[in-house]
């Protein structure tokens, strides 16, 4: 029987999938990696992954977590029995958000790290989602909680990341990609692309939904990954 695990994105940890837990089949013994928290490369944390996890695996990964899911996929495939990818991206770091990146962990070093992520939190949510004060603050605290060091280590991460588009047209494993219609931070032509390289993917599209996907639309992320994980376990 395979395990679950969950991987955070970009200094988030287990409340990023505190939703989507009633809808997670007991049988796949669910459990939350840290791996993210640990290491300073996306190649290593998949690595991690990998060896704190042993026997097949199910890897559902948000964002930065996608990330490492599909390099875990490229290590160790024959493991690998099913991934779900929400609200990622396989392209490596582009110029400009290299850039972008390099100019926050400046602004993260210098003590202003709670000005960056306040100014930039809306575009990780739906424009309808502006106004909603208790989400915003609860994303804001979570990213916030993670601390400065690990903001710096995993965007150098993010902006060392490689390119996992070559991988993916020999994976063999059920593929699941989900993506919130208006996402800015991740926008959908990355889904779509991720969906068209793996052969027979699902791609789901999830509406009135930006980047955070399990916080923002919880009830349709666990209407669409329940069953999606039930097939898998009963396919096992």
């Amino acid at each position: 029987m395979p395990s679950l695990v969950l991987l955070p994105g970009l200094a988030c940890d287990e409340r990023l999938w505190e939703a989507q837990q009633p809808a997670l089949p007991p049988a796949l013994d669910a459990r939350v990696s840290d791996a993210h928290m640990r290491h300073g490369r996306i190649e290593t944390m998949a690595a991690a992954v990998l060896a704190e996890n042993p026997g097949p695996l199910v890897l559902c990964g948000a964002s930065m977590g996608g990330m490492i899911a599909m390099e875990a996929a490229r290590q160790a495939p024959g493991r690998i029995v099913g991934l779900a990818l929400l609200g990622t991206n396989a392209r490596p770091e582009t110029p400009e958000m290299f850039e972008l990146r390099r100019s926050a962990i400046e602004l993260f070093e210098l003590g202003e790290a709670r000005d960056v992520i306040e100014f930039n939190a809306g575009f990780a949510f739906h424009p309808a989602r502006s106004g909603d004060a208790p989400l915003l603050r609860r994303y804001i605290d979570l990213v916030l909680d993670a601390g400065v060091a690990q903001l710096v280590r995993q965007n150098r991460a993010l902006m060392e990341r490689p390119d996992a588009r070559e991988q993916l047209p020999g994976l063999r494993c059920p593929v699941l990609v989900m993506c919130g219609d208006e996402d800015r931070l991740t926008p959908p032509e990355c889904s779509r692309e991720i969906a068209a390289l793996v052969p027979h993917a699902d791609l789901v599209w999830v509406a009135q939904c930006g980047h955070m996907l399990t916080m923002e639309q919880p009830a349709a992320v666990n209407a669409t990954l329940g069953p999606w994980l039930q097939r898998l376990l009963a396919d096992a």
